[in-house]
């Protein structure tokens, strides 16, 4: 071990085990120490950056030797760019480590008796799968520190694109002083330049430049690199994050399987002489979208919560479709980022729920209304409860697109809405389907679900572990009956996990 100062570091760690949440582990001196952006079989140096009694975290500053299991990324930005923390590894180890997340954490948290896990559902396309995908344009680039030698296998001499980079740790005393805005001399600096890409982890002020991405159809480069230049040959500036000003914000692309395409661009500047020019200039150049919007963002920051895209050309919204079911998706609609393999997990949601056409089905954290749709005709009537009412909008436009009349949705939450009389009014439920988000569920619906005692749960999650503490107390009325992973990303940390309990 060699410590400076304050720094500790490891030398010579052999990374032994994926762990969870795209870290892995090793073992110093009978203490577990998670390791970033490292594979097991790497040998590695690791900077210390938290130490418990117990446990610690880290990074590498330095690769000895690789892993066998390690193949080339296909994306020049990998190992830069925070969105993609997988491509170093081949497709079916990822689902290998994916299912281990899976089972460990139904185990070590759960803690209550489990089937037989079923192998994860992967995805048939690995490659170009997201129907949406936001763009940040900055004027401040994020970049490594300096390169480290080639990856193992890569010719000689040729650049990685791995993790074989010396990367600087997130400077959070300098990234945090979001309240002490650049000087004019500086501002006037940085306007001068601009790129578009994604956020850097671990800096909020920086984007990582990107020239391709991997994630969306090859258009979506295409748009967003032609803003960029076009912005750029027209002296339009690049919006600041840490001075809070500038003309190009970001940047919204919904590309769907029926071929219809939704862009809405963010402006920090109510100008529409500029406005005017960018928009005119993406329609003549992609004559293709179907929708083009923009929105006016004078928010400290660039989320669409309150506020109103405005529709420039077309219908404002997309269709996208999910077997035979429409869902109109807007600019602010929530819906399944990768369209085909969603299919896959609304499937296994409809199997798990075992309808038969009798059944009254209550869709729980409803969102725009897609689950209880999808599964709908196999069901007497589908309840759906969001706590979001523009979501419940959606749902009821939805449900309209797909001329259902035996769906009905509520906004409100759910332990407000599902009184005695509503069950009165509506039929308690003999199927619940619930998606929450990846904080899992509030404690009080856990005991609310039990209440409601319905013979089937189906418990859709974008997070096993909190999933998993959500089962620990579901215990109490329910049995875990049928467990199925389902892979919605792949080349990244993320895993969707389906669970059927029954009624003991």
């Amino acid at each position: 071990m060699a410590r400076k100062k304050k720094d500790i570091v490891l030398q010579n760690i052999l990374i032994e085990n994926y762990a969870a949440e795209g870290k892995c582990l090793s073992r110093v001196d009978g203490k577990v120490i998670f390791v970033e952006r490292v594979v097991p079989g790497d040998v590695v140096d690791v900077r210390v950056t938290k130490s418990k009694k117990d446990w610690g975290e880290g990074f590498p500053i330095k690769f000895h030797s690789y892993s066998k299991d390690r193949v080339e990324p296909f994306c020049s930005h990998f190992g830069v760019c925070g969105g993609c923390q997988w491509q170093m590894l081949p497709y079916e180890k990822q689902l290998e480590f994916k299912q281990k997340q899976v089972t460990d954490n139904l185990r070590r948290i759960a803690k209550v008796s489990l089937p037989p896990i079923q192998p994860i559902i992967g995805a048939a396309e690995t490659k170009f799968y997201r129907n949406k995908i936001e763009y940040t344009f900055a004027t401040e680039e994020f970049t490594p520190e300096k390169p480290a030698k080639a990856h193992p296998g890569l010719p000689e001499g040729k650049a990685t694109n791995a993790q074989d980079t010396h990367f600087k740790e997130p400077d959070k005393k300098l990234d945090a002083l979001k309240s002490e805005p650049l000087s004019e001399s500086e501002a006037v600096s940085v306007e001068k330049f601009g790129f578009a890409g994604f956020h850097a982890r671990g800096f909020w002020s920086k984007v990582v430049d990107i020239e391709k991405c991997w994630l969306q159809a090859e258009s979506t480069n295409e748009v967003r690199l032609a803003v960029k230049n076009f912005a750029l040959q027209n002296g339009f500036t690049f919006y600041g994050l840490r001075n809070q000003r500038g003309f190009l914000r970001t940047m919204q692309v919904r590309l769907c399987e029926t071929g219809e395409w939704m862009v809405n661009i963010m402006f920090g500047e109510d100008d529409m002489v500029k406005i005017k020019a960018v928009l005119d200039y993406v329609l003549e150049k992609f004559p293709n979208i179907t929708s083009l919007l923009y929105t006016i963002n004078f928010k400290q920051n660039d989320s669409l919560h309150g506020l109103e895209p405005i529709i420039y050309y077309g219908k404002g919204y997309v269709v996208e479709k999910l077997e035979d079911y429409s869902f109109k998706i807007g600019p602010k609609s929530f819906f399944q980022t990768n369209t085909k393999q969603g299919t896959q997990l609304y499937k296994v949601a409809r199997e798990f729920a075992e309808l038969t056409g009798k059944e009254t089905l209550y869709d729980l954290y409803c969102g725009t209304g897609s689950i209880g749709i999808f599964c709908s005709e196999m069901a007497e009537k589908v309840i759906g409860v969001e706590v979001i009412n523009e979501a419940i909008e959606d749902a009821k436009e939805n449900a309209q697109l797909n001329s259902l009349n035996k769906t009905h949705f509520y906004a409100g939450d759910v332990i407000d809405v599902c009184t005695d009389e509503f069950f009165a009014q509506h039929g308690r439920p003999d199927v619940i389907i619930t998606d929450p988000p990846r904080a899992g569920m509030h404690e009080k619906l856990v005991r609310k679900i039990n209440e409601m005692a319905a013979p089937i749960v189906v418990y859709v999650s974008c997070n096993p572990a909190t999933q998993a503490r959500d089962l620990a107390l579901l215990d109490e009325k329910y049995e875990v009956t049928k467990i199925q992973p389902v892979d919605m990303f792949p080349h990244t940390l993320h895993i969707e996990n389906v669970v059927q309990l029954k009624l003991r």
